[in-house]
């Protein structure tokens, strides 16, 4: 039946490696976990088995450019498939969600975080799902590269939404993220599947070069291969652009490609390059992950990836179709600091962590949280408070409750009284009383959630239900925003002075395996005898030749890589230079004096909530020390 499946809506007569036995598990109604290398077909595992399953498959996928393209594929082959994100206007919204309630869509796409949207929540809930898909699901372990905090809260919504099965996927994953995606799902170790991580047709090139002679290699390397599609990686947005005004410059076709640019802009670049009208796109990492370009010859590092995960995700986007293709990098210590800097940006302050937990304790039995303005208030960046509260919630200090829209407003379309007049009996006076107490401020209906509930002892779930349904049949318009999430608490609260140095340690130690990641990625880089068998044992392949034969290292040619000396840190005189106008914008703004940490990421270059407000980018200082090395950074400021 797999087979015929596969045939019949995909159009190919044999499964890759490691598709099958994922294929038969899923539709024995097993779960399973496929760890399959980047561009290795983990898309068709849950693609094919949404077609037999007798209920809807929901995917949760890290990024919008993904789903997008998967979506693309899978309407190629006539299979109904849909998403809900956020590039879609309410009414676009609206219709998906009718045709998943009307059994007319197979798969949904949607990111993890519309699942803390209430409204969402609501209507996910009536509809009978078959298998939970996790995408990138490396992210739900905190010992994954890319750890996302919401990813932690998806055996929960599994269990919440009963949903029988699940599938995960990820193209990189060493053993101890895989022994904890299992576990966090229930997943029994023999239902993981690994194809291994050798890709036969790689050509891997380590080159040692000096910093400033990048520039002249990559173009001489680039003008031997005209018009083949190449990627060239770069950590920073400035790269991107002056790398490629260089290429351009010595009459290669290449483009930058980075998050600073606008939604239009990029995916124009993007179908350009899919279609070859653009030979070369210099990108940040935010270039590559929606890519699905089977012909790709060359991926090139100018600077050093972040880990060995995101360098074995970055290279395995080369030679998808199978045929010979090389993976350059061009290898140097020099910006080793700003891969580290990045990393210590996301470690809150003690003061901050001791102002969240103040905000908890004042809270008592329940917490309303709106994230935004307590990022803002407490001057911890977004990911990092999701962090926090989820460990907050692994202590067992919190427990998620529910979450709420804090400003729901709605139109009339027509008149109310035409309205409730095709209603009768209780129904009736219930959407009286919520039209009493939703009082109107010119044109919107703002309901009191509350007045309702003290007049008619009516719920807001319930009133909710019911203005989404007046608005599912055209008799108002329904807005809401500013999400906000309720958490039980957990009394009495331990000593929080104790409890602070507790979270911070377990960030701080999160921060030192990330470092390690960079050190063991140098390492890799500087492999004497096989790269293509190091990278894959690493991941826990040890399925693979010795020696490659293709690789630097097998050709005798194994890199070498000289610790490049780091910036010095100027003395006092320009210190303060740097640092008194923001030391004075920080008093004057929220009354504290300016730690030591947050001149250290002033000066390193590194956003916050507090810098972004005192408009900090815009003093001489910020940035002004991004090669200096954290640690050597705060050692001079504390001394």
């Amino acid at each position: 039946m797999p087979t015929q499946l596969l045939q019949q809506h995909f159009g190919f007569s044999e499964f890759r490696p490691g598709q099958q036995p994922v294929v038969e598990a899923l539709l024995n109604g097993n779960s399973v976990a496929a760890i399959f290398p980047t561009g290795s077909g983990k898309s068709l595992c849950y693609q094919l088995p949404a077609i037999a399953l007798p209920n809807l498959t929901l995917v949760i996928s890290p990024l919008l450019a993904l789903m997008q393209d998967q979506l693309a594929f899978l309407k190629s082959k006539g299979i109904a498939a849909a998403s809900i994100d956020s590039s879609q206007s309410f009414e676009q919204s609206q219709a998906v969600m009718q045709q998943v309630r009307q059994g007319e869509i197979k798969i949904l796409m949607i990111s993890v975080e519309r699942l803390k949207n209430e409204r969402f929540r609501r209507f996910i809930s009536q509809i009978s799902i078959s298998l939970l898909v996790v995408d990138e699901a490396h992210c739900i372990s905190e010992w994954g590269h890319n750890f996302r905090p919401d990813y932690l809260k998806l055996p929960h919504y599994r269990r919440w939404l009963k949903i029988p099965q699940v599938l995960l996927l990820t193209a990189t994953a060493t053993p101890q993220v895989i022994d904890d995606m299992a576990a966090k799902f229930d997943l029994q170790r023999d239902k993981v599947i690994t194809t291994g991580f050798y890709r036969p047709n790689l050509d891997l090139n380590v080159v040692a070069i000096d910093e400033q002679q990048r520039l002249t290699y990559l173009s001489q390397y680039l003008s031997q291969y005209p018009n083949q599609p190449s990627i060239v990686y770069v950590t920073q947005q400035n790269s991107a652009d002056d790398v490629a005004q260089f290429l351009q410059s010595q009459g290669i076709n290449a483009s930058a490609y980075h998050a600073g640019m606008d939604h239009d802009r990029r995916q124009a670049l993007q179908t350009q390059f899919m279609a070859n009208q653009v030979d070369v796109m210099v990108a940040t990492i935010a270039f590559g992950m929606g890519v699905d370009k089977a012909n790709i010859r060359h991926v090139v590092h100018y600077d050093l990836p972040k880990s060995i995960e995101n360098y074995s995700q970055e290279i395995g986007r080369a030679g998808r179709d199978g045929e010979p293709s090389n993976c350059l990098l061009l290898a140097n210590t020099a910006n080793r600091s700003v891969l580290e800097n990045f990393v210590y940006g996301d470690t809150p302050e003690l003061g901050s962590i001791r102002a969240v937990l103040q905000e908890i304790a004042e809270a008592g039995p329940e917490w309303q949280l709106l994230a935004l303005p307590l990022s803002n208030q407490t001057n911890i960046r977004p990911l990092p408070l999701k962090t926090l509260l989820v460990y907050l919630e692994m202590a067992g200090i919190l427990e998620p409750s529910y979450s709420f829209f804090a400003d729901v407003r709605f139109k009339m379309k027509g008149e109310i009284e035409p309205m409730l007049a095709q209603f009768e009996g209780e129904r009736r006076q219930f959407l009286e009383a919520v039209m009493q107490h939703s009082p109107k401020a010119r044109t919107w209906h703002q309901p009191d959630f509350d007045g309702l509930f003290q007049a008619y002892g009516a719920q807001r779930s319930r009133a909710m239900a019911a203005l989404e349904y007046l608005e599912q049949k055209q008799w108002l318009e329904l807005q809401s925003k500013q999400m906000t999430e309720v958490y039980k608490v957990r009394l009495p609260l331990p000593d929080l002075e104790q409890l602070a140095q507790q979270l911070l340690e377990q960030f701080q130690s999160k921060e030192a395996s990330e470092v390690a990641r960079i050190d063991n990625m140098l390492s890799l880089l500087q492999e004497p005898h096989c790269l293509s068998h190091a990278l894959a044992g690493y991941f826990g392949d040890t399925q693979v030749p010795k020696r490659c034969g293709h690789c630097s290292a097998c050709r005798g040619q194994a890199a070498a890589l000289p610790d490049t000396s780091t910036a010095s840190v100027p003395d006092a005189n320009q210190l303060g230079q740097w640092l008194s106008p923001l030391q004075e914008a920080i008093e004057k703004q929220y009354q504290m004096p300016l730690s030591e940490t947050l001149a250290a990421r002033f000066l390193i270059g590194l956003p916050s909530p507090w810098l972004t407000k005192v408009k900090a980018r815009q003093m001489a200082g910020f940035g002004a020390l991004a090669s200096v090395p954290y640690g050597q950074l705060i050692r001079s400021l504390t001394t």
